[in-house]
Order: C-alpha cells, then structure tokens, then sequence
C-alpha cells in the first residue's frame, strides 16, 4: 500500500480521495506556491469534486501510476482542489481552459507558472495523453520559458478583462423585453422529450422557472407545456432514482434515461422547488410525489445529525459507475413476489437483457400510472400502492449493497436553497414538518457559518468551519431567511438577512460596474477579481442579490435597495433579453418589472394561517409581511382591533383591506 500524501490531513473529501496517490500533492496555499517561486517549478493545479466519474477516472489511470507521479513530482509542485470549497480558484482556471478550446468541466487541470499565472488548461486526459502533456509542458517552460510567459500573459489578460455587458437601451424596462427573453429560452426546448434539444441533458431549474412564471403573467400556454412535458419526462426517467428518490447529477441520453448517477444537493433542492411551484400552479399529483420522494431522500442520505445537509453522493461504488443503483431481471425477481415482480418488471421496462453494462437496468417508465393501470385492469390507487410496496422492498435490499461515498462537507450555498426548496415545499403541501426541517438547517448555518458582523463561512466539515463565503454563499442565504420570513412572520429571518446584506454591501461591490464581486475584499488576492453575472444549473450571484435586493427594497421600504437592484438588472438587461436561457432568473427579475408586483401586508391573531392559506397558491409577484405587531415600515398604521385585515397593495398603493384570504388572491388576480 502507498505511503499517504499530505492530503491525508485535508477536511475535503475529494482531497482524501487522493491521499494514497503516489503524487506529492499540496492543498492550495501559501506552502506550494512558494516551493514553486523558490523551485522555479511550474505548478499543475487539479481541481475536482468527490461525486465527479471522470475525476476518479483520471485519478485510477494517472495520479495512481507511479511513473507518472514520478515525473510530476520531480518536474511540478502539483496542487490538488475541491472546486465546491474554492469555487473562486475553480472559476479563474475554468475560464482559462474555456478560453483556449470553449469547453470546461471536470477534472479541470491547469499547467501555471509559478505565481499561478495558467499557460493551458482543460479537462480529462488519458494516461498517455497526460504523460504526453507533462512532458510538452515541462520542455517549453524549460527551454523555451518566453513562449510560456506569453500564453500566460495573454491568458491571464484574458481571464482579467474579461467584459461585463454593454447597455443595450436607456429606454424603461418593458413587457417587449420580456417577451423576447422568453422566446429566446422557448426556441431551445425540446416538446417531445423536454428540457433543451440534444444530449447530454442537464436539468436547468432556473429556466425552467421562469417559463413558469412567464405562463402565470402572460397565459402563454406554450410556455406551461414546456416545463410539464419536461417534468414529467425527468420524473419518469432514470435520471430519478425510481427506488429511493432524488435526482442525478445529468442524462447522457436525450431521453432522461441514462444517467451520470452522482446525487448533488444543489440539484435536489432546486427540483423540489421547481415540482413545488409547477404543483401549485397545476395541482399534478405527480409533482407532489416527486417533492415528497426527494425530500425523503435527501433526509434519509444527506441530512446532517445537526441539521444541516450534506454535499452530494458519488456516481461509483466498488469502482464501477451506478452500480449501487440498477438492476437485473433477476435482481428484482429475488426481491419480489412473482405477481408484484411481474408489474414491477413491466412498469420500470425491465428485459433480461438490460439497459446499462453488464446486463443491467436503470429504472425508468414510459406509460403513466393512468395509462397503465388501465391497460393491466386495476385503478391507479391499485396500481400506486404496489409500486409504493415493491420499491420499499427493493430499496431495503439496496441498503444491503456496497454505498456510494457521501461527501460529508456542509456548504453554505447549497443549504440555503435547501432552506428555500423546503420552504417551497410546505408552501404547496403544507406539511409542518417541512417548515421545521428547513427552521432546523437555517439554525444549523446560523449558529455555525454566521458571525455577529455578518461575516459567513462557507464550510463545514467535522465540527469545523473554514473558508470566508463567497456571494452565492451570502446571496442565497440572504434570499432563503427572506423566504422563511415571508411564511413565519419571525422578524428574526429578516433582520438576518439585514445583516447580510449589508455586509455584502460593504465588503462585495464593484462600484464601478454596479454590480458584486464574487469574492469580498477580505478574501484573497487571486489573479483576478471576477464577477458571476450568467445563469447555469445554479443561478447567478448577482441575480439572485438582485432579487434580494429588490424584494428587501419593497418589505423595509428601502428605495436604495430597489434602485440598485434596477440598476444591476439594467446592466445586465443585453444578455437577459437576447440570452434567455443563461440569464432565466434575470429574467424573472425583469417579469417582477414590468408586471405588477404585490406587497400583501397581514395583520392580526390570525395572519399566519391567512398568509400560508393565501401562499399555498403559486404567487411569483407578491412579497408577504405581517403579524401581531407593526414591526416593520409596510405594516404602520394598519392594525385593525380584533380583526385580522389583508392589505394587497403595489406601489405603497393599497386596495381596502379585506378579512378572508379568498378575498386577497381576487384582488391580486383581477390585476391579470
């Protein structure tokens, strides 16, 4: 057995990964970058996450061979990165690789000089195609050094320059650029099979939420259809894990059936909250099942004892990819009772043959539950109570297998919108026990990521935090105690988000550019000071702080706030309208723009149950305030003796106020 390398002693679980590697390797900081200066050895900076295949690939064929560790080690100071710890170093050097070829994604390996300055970077090698690159890289920096500092001169003016957006008009927002934001993502989905056109296919949550939202303030149909043809096709698919609940990572195929099978948290807590509101808005039962299943999932295999939510589930188990997660025929036969097996089989379109390596299936559906119960002569309710029996047993006998590895690490930015899925999820089901779990993980980070001065850390591993948070960290948190504000009615949410706010406002703007910084002006000095302005599988930082900013402008009565939030989204306003898909929840500020957006003050002993009563319908537009006390700018002057009184107003304009919840949701929907 290898000697362990340092990594041994890392927090990270993906650095552990590589700790018996035969590879010298170093955690980023102050130790290997000045044993390259004093060296003069060029870096090899790797970067990576413990669900990632490919990174496991290339660490069993490369890291692991003794003569390619020999040669990093002797020519390279080689640094090892958990890209979910350090997102900032993860973002300057995926730029650089998606400069040089236009394609990113992990393992992401960048060759740098010695003060980080990357010369050539990209993703996955082969053996012999890394040996080959070792030894290319380490015979032009040694002989032809002026070559080298000139790519990386040019690369890292690229990565530093790298433009913000121009303005694309002075005139006001308006319901013409929303239409276009909206037929810009429209044209790229796929209506047979959802989601966009082509393979692989990720699930994009924030575009798909902005359909919904679209569909809500303009009726457009067409718009509805995409998402629920994209979410039926998700939940029937194997990238849901049929048996246990949650979602994988991306389908490599167009169908949604065969899966990357890592499990990531970001992801299980956008897809409850994207089911939870297209459930509102179309009451599918199918969608309900899926929140209800995710969340068992995510309980059951990612929640912390302390009430925080672990990262993410690797795709391997015993070195093969999904094998934790399919079936042979006969698997499901030895499990099951012959008539249940024979459904089950039928169902989850089960051949001897399979559907994955080795004779295996991946579980997935092609009929729906109506569809098929009908063709099989029982009713659905028949039908839905064997499946719920028969996965139970198999998942039982699944718990027996081998587990994939969990990445134990808590991040901050992906339990906040874990906090806001769960938030999302009791809004529409109005199960207590949803609102408890998410009170339960906005209490773990606030004792554990959250400093008095605002200060928020971004992990938490083993009893510990580290690493000062970024802007996804602050700004998603900011938004979930926003949302678990709005749903209580505890002040305490709000003033939390207060604080961070203004820390972000202090430590995070770019004055110029009237946008943030991804990293504060405590943090580190990078070789570039980038900004995250783009929508992908997680939004942007900068949106989702305008969103903050806007709806903290309308419930403190802030017009700073709100003006800034106009400003950035004006920044922005060139990539959202012509862009859609990258920039979907700018777009859904833009939605909150030019339509009316409702401030719904409650006042009275009955305001909270009013107030979920009313939030139990899918309300894109309406910011909530109340309670038993005129605690805040909104509510002065409204309290009614012995009378619990909505007010539904826009603009610090109101309606009369009226005494049933029914009564407040005519007056926000008599405004479409």
């Amino acid at each position: 057995m290898n000697k362990q390398n340092r990594l041994s002693q890392a927090s990270s679980p993906y650095l552990r990964q590589h700790a018996d590697n035969p590879v010298d390797w170093y955690e980023w900081g102050d130790e290997a970058l000045l044993k390259a200066k004093t060296e003069n050895k060029p870096l090899i900076i790797s970067i990576g996450y413990a669900a990632c295949h490919w990174c496991h690939v290339m660490a069993h064929e490369s890291f692991s061979d003794e003569e390619i560790a020999e040669f990093m080690n002797f020519h390279f100071v080689c640094i090892k990165i958990d890209r979910e710890e350090r997102p900032d170093i993860d973002r300057i050097y995926m730029e650089a690789a998606q400069l040089l070829s236009g394609r990113g994604g992990w393992p992401l390996n960048a060759f740098a000089l010695p003060d980080g300055r990357p010369f050539y970077a990209a993703t996955y090698f082969p053996p012999d195609q890394w040996m080959d690159a070792l030894h290319q890289f380490i015979h032009l920096f040694q002989n032809e050094y002026p070559r080298v500092l000139q790519a990386a001169t040019s690369l890292t003016e690229g990565i530093r320059t790298n433009p913000l957006p121009g303005i694309l008009n002075s005139k006001p927002f308006n319901k013409v650029d929303y239409r276009e934001a909206y037929e810009n993502q429209i044209n790229a989905i796929d209506f047979k099979l959802g989601g966009t056109s082509g393979a692989p296919k990720f699930m994009m949550p924030t575009g798909l939420e902005f359909l919904l939202q679209y569909h809500y303030l303009t009726g457009d149909q067409k718009a509805l259809d995409a998402v629920t043809i994209t979410l039926d096709a998700m939940a029937k698919g194997g990238i849901y894990d049929q048996v246990g609940g949650g979602f994988s990572r991306y389908s490599t195929d167009q169908y949604w059936k065969v899966p990357h099978f890592e499990k990531m948290l970001y992801d299980n807590a956008q897809l409850i909250t994207l089911y939870a509101l297209a459930y509102q808005l179309t009451n599918k039962p199918l969608y309900a099942e899926i929140v209800e299943q995710t969340i068992e999932f995510a309980e059951r295999e990612l929640r912390h004892s302390e009430g925080g939510f672990y990262a993410s589930i690797d795709a391997d188990s015993e070195h093969e990819e999904g094998k934790f997660y399919v079936w042979s025929k006969q698997d499901v036969e030895s499990v099951l009772d012959p008539a249940t097996a024979e459904i089950v089989l039928r169902f989850y379109q089960v051949s001897d043959y399979g559907n994955w390596e080795k004779g295996k299936n991946i579980l997935h559906y092609k009929d729906n539950k109506v569809t098929f119960a009908g063709e099989n002569g029982m009713s659905v309710i028949e039908l839905k109570a064997i499946l719920q029996t028969a996965t139970k047993s198999l998942l039982e006998q699944r718990n027996n297998r081998i587990r994939p590895a969990t990445d134990d690490k808590i991040l901050t930015s992906w339990n906040a919108l874990m906090i806001s899925g769960y938030v999302n999820a009791f809004r529409a089901l109005g199960n207590e026990q949803l609102l408890k779990g998410a009170i339960s993980n906005a209490r773990f980070l606030e004792t554990n990521m959250l400093r008095d001065n605002g200060l928020l850390f971004r992990v938490y591993k083993d009893g510990k935090v580290s690493t000062e948070a970024f802007l996804d960290d602050y700004a998603l948190l900011t938004d979930a105690y926003i949302s678990l504000y709005e749903v209580t009615f505890d002040l305490h949410w709000l003033q939390l988000s207060q604080l961070l706010t203004g820390y972000v406002l202090n430590h995070f703007a770019d004055a110029e550019n009237q946008l943030f910084f991804y990293t504060s002006d405590q943090a580190e000095n990078l070789i570039a000071r980038k900004h995250e302005i783009s929508d992908n599988v997680i939004p942007a930082s900068n949106s989702v702080f305008a969103h903050v900013l806007f709806k903290l402008g309308i419930l403190l009565e802030k017009a700073d706030y709100t003006q800034m939030a106009n400003e950035m989204l004006f920044k922005i306003r060139r990539e959202t309208v012509q862009q859609g898909a990258y920039y979907a929840n700018w777009a859904m500020l833009l939605g909150k723009m030019v339509y009316p957006t409702f401030e719904v003050s409650i006042l009275g002993e009955n305001a909270v149950p009013f107030n979920l009563e009313m939030q139990k319908k899918y309300l894109p537009t309406a910011v909530f305030a109340g309670g038993i006390n005129e605690n805040l700018p909104l509510l002065h002057n409204r309290l009614v003796e012995n009378e619990t009184v909505i007010y539904v107003c826009q603009n610090k304009t109101c309606n009369s106020p009226v005494i049933s919840a029914i009564a407040a949701l005519e007056l926000i929907k008599a405004d479409f």
